[in-house]
């Protein structure tokens, strides 16, 4: 769901319908739970959560979800992620599975230690 108009979490969000759309609001809750400074924001046109820079991207298509946790949160969780489909930073949580909420939890908590660590951003938005 490509589209100018979403400018927010919630507009992209209230694009979906049934499990989707229950899916992309748990997995919000979940992040801000996990990573309560962090902002959201739409980034390559799709919810995005930063702090000190990009922590981690999520997104609907029609037969999963695809959540971005960038190479280093793939890195560090292979073994949890290896039952998914993967790519170099992402992982598709098949909608017709159990979404693997706490590990979303782990592999956030993790990617804001590791932002954290990085010198501050100088650029602002």
């Amino acid at each position: 769901m490509l589209n100018s108009k979403i400018k927010t979490v919630d507009d992209y969000i209230n694009g979906y319908s049934g499990i989707s759309k229950e899916i992309l609001n748990k997995i919000r809750i979940t992040i801000q739970n996990a990573a309560p400074e962090a902002i959201a924001t739409i980034q390559y046109a799709i919810p995005t959560f930063v702090l000190n820079g990009a922590l981690v991207h999520f997104a609907a298509f029609k037969n999963h979800i695809g959540f971005y946790a960038l190479p280093t949160g793939n890195l560090k969780f292979q073994k949890e992620i290896s039952k998914y489909k993967t790519g170099k930073g992402s992982i598709q949580f098949p909608l017709d599975e159990p979404i693997p909420y706490s590990l979303i939890t782990k592999i956030v908590k993790y990617r804001v230690k590791e932002n954290l660590a990085k010198p501050k951003n100088k650029k602002t938005k």
